[in-house]
């Protein structure tokens, strides 16, 4: 992703905050595993979609039309020895030459310094109820700012919720967000036709797994987007099973739900097929059966379309489908308003997809599903 991408969403986001207001926005922190072992560091998805920068400990700042500079970002100073241990990081001089920041400080002087940043704001857009570290450090910062009113310092007197601009943001996708989640799904598609291609009675889920992560690899892609299902027989009813170590038996379905991510941008997808590679006459029936149902939702995934159009002709589908194989008894609409599928279809057709795989955004505006 180019600076000038990461630039235009910070604009983006400014114009939307308005004059003399501040928005904060904290970068995730790495997570120990077991003693003195971390696990693997993803930064925060908001954050890295506004700064590009995917190192922890770091806050960065934007304050619309601040002559010293609109972006402010507070993060770890360059240390030699972390250098030589865990390799280069940014530092401040990296912060302003190499992410775009207009003015850098180190973390440890935060509480020194953005204090100040807050006097006489009207309004702070903070991701509120999220990072209760920002919640705690941001409500002590106004009480320090509203113990000096007598000096005619004023403190925020609106505190508002940062997603509501930036994840109506983040829902549309550029150009260059579309080339990285493309990749995403080309490269997971091919890791699924490869676990297909190896798979047979007799190997484990886990075997499978891993043959799906080695394509990943194989392509650059070294994350997975969520934890992979490698679901066979009875274990597929489980939703989000990642036990991933049963014996693959002759005569069961496999299920895999899996995707890679590609520069924070995620894949999902989801396929079944017979674990020795023949369907057997019920397994066929319910196979096509939730092909159509798929194929019906597809049709529906067009311009100015309402999102729930593509769920509610899967629904169709697959209702009268569990009449026709005698599985559901009665009236179409009537099974349909009673909810009778979801002892069979418990959850809905899909959701939106980005640098979550649950990605954000409203579905409904004013109570209204969006087009």
């Amino acid at each position: 992703m180019i600076a000038s991408e990461f630039n235009n969403r910070r604009q983006q986001l400014m114009e939307q905050v308005g004059h003399n207001n501040i928005a904060i926005i904290a970068s995730a922190s790495v997570r120990t595993r077991n003693r003195d072992v971390d696990y693997p560091f993803r930064q925060d998805s908001d954050f890295y979609y506004l700064t590009g920068f995917n190192e922890a400990d770091a806050l960065a700042v934007f304050i619309p039309g601040r002559k010293q500079g609109e972006y402010i970002l507070f993060c770890q100073e360059f240390d030699e020895k972390k250098a030589l241990w865990e390799g280069a990081h940014a530092g401040l001089e990296g912060a302003t030459q190499d992410y775009g920041a207009d003015d850098s400080f180190p973390i440890d002087d935060l509480n020194d310094i953005l204090p100040g940043l807050l006097e006489n704001k009207n309004k702070v857009f903070y991701p509120m109820g999220r990072d209760s570290d920002l919640d705690h450090h941001l409500m002590e910062w106004i009480s320090l700012i509203r113990s000096q009113t007598r000096s005619g310092i004023n403190a925020p007197g609106e505190l508002v919720s940062l997603e509501h601009i930036l994840h109506e943001m983040r829902l549309i996708k550029s150009p260059a967000e579309i080339k990285l989640m493309q990749k995403a799904i080309d490269v997971s598609a091919k890791g699924h036709i490869r676990a297909m291609q190896r798979c047979k009675p007799g190997r484990y889920e886990y075997q499978i797994e891993g043959e799906m992560v080695h394509e990943f690899i194989d392509h650059g892609l070294r994350a997975v987007a969520y934890p992979s299902i490698v679901a066979g027989g009875d274990n597929a009813c489980i939703l989000h099973y990642t036990e991933n170590k049963a014996i693959l038996k002759e005569g069961d379905l496999l299920l895999i739900d899996a995707g890679a991510e590609c520069d924070h941008y995620a894949a999902d997808i989801t396929r079944t097929f017979p674990v020795n590679g023949v369907f057997s006459t019920e397994q066929k029936l319910l196979y096509n059966l939730v092909l159509d149902a798929q194929l019906a939702a597809m049709q529906e995934i067009k311009v100015n379309t309402p999102w729930n159009k593509a769920h509610e002709a899967s629904v169709e589908v697959l209702t009268r489908g569990l009449v026709e194989l005698g599985l559901l008894q009665g009236e179409i609409s009537t099974l349909i308003t009673d909810e009778a599928y979801k002892i069979f279809y418990m959850h809905r057709i899909g959701h939106w997809l980005g640098m979550d795989v649950h990605d954000v955004g409203d579905y409904k505006i004013n109570d209204v599903w969006r087009v």
